[in-house]
C-alpha cells in the first residue's frame, strides 16, 4: 500500500534553486501589485513552466501561480497529466491549488512558507497526501522559508504603509 511521505532525500541544493526561480517570480508579482507568490514547475533539471499571480491584474479568482504555472507546464507537454513533475511554490498551496496538484498529478511539491490562513498541504489540511485521494505527492517544505516570508512581509508592509512587522496575510 502506497504510504504518505512528507520529506524525501533530495538535494538540498536543488530544491534551493527551484524556490529562488520561483521568488523571482514571486518579486515580479509584488512589482505589478500582486500578492508575492510564484511557482515553477520543473521535470529533472528541466524547466517547464513558472508563473507568478496575477489576480488583480486578470481579474481572475483563480490565477494563481501554481495554476498558471500548470497549465503552462501541461502544454509544454501536451497533456494534463504531469507525471514525473514537481512544483516548487514560495507559498504553502491553497485548498483550489492542492486539489491541482493532486488532480495534475504532480509528483512532488517543494515549498517555502507556510500559509496559517489558507495553506491546504500542511497548515489546515493535508490534502497533498491525504490517502483518500487516488493520487498523492512527495511534500517538502520550509525551504528557504524565510526568504518567502520576507518577500510577502515587505510586500503587505508597503500596501499598509507601516514600518513595523506584520504577520503576511497570502492571497
Amino acid at each position: 500500500m502506497w504510504q504518505a511521505v512528507k520529506l524525501i532525500d533530495m538535494s538540498d541544493e536543488f530544491d534551493e534553486s527551484m524556490i529562488r526561480l520561483a521568488l523571482e517570480q514571486a518579486r515580479q508579482a509584488a512589482e505589478t501589485g500582486e500578492v508575492p507568490v510564484g511557482a515553477v514547475v520543473y521535470r529533472g533539471d528541466e524547466v517547464l513552466a513558472s508563473a507568478h499571480n496575477l489576480r488583480e491584474s486578470h481579474a481572475d479568482p483563480t490565477a494563481h501561480a501554481e495554476i498558471l504555472a500548470l497549465r503552462q507546464a501541461a502544454k509544454a507537454v501536451g497533456t494534463w497529466r504531469l507525471d514525473g513533475c514537481a512544483i516548487a511554490v514560495t507559498l504553502e498551496p491553497c485548498p483550489m491549488c492542492a486539489g491541482a496538484l493532486i488532480n495534475s498529478r504532480i509528483e512532488r511539491l517543494v515549498y517555502g512558507a507556510p500559509d496559517p490562513k489558507m495553506g491546504c498541504v500542511d497548515t489546515m489540511y493535508e490534502l497533498c497526501t491525504d490517502t483518500r485521494f487516488n493520487h498523492r505527492l512527495l511534500v517538502r517544505s520550509g525551504v528557504l522559508q524565510a526568504e518567502c516570508v520576507a518577500v510577502l512581509q515587505a510586500f503587505f508592509q508597503e500596501r499598509r504603509g507601516s514600518d513595523k512587522p506584520t504577520k503576511p496575510r497570502p492571497e
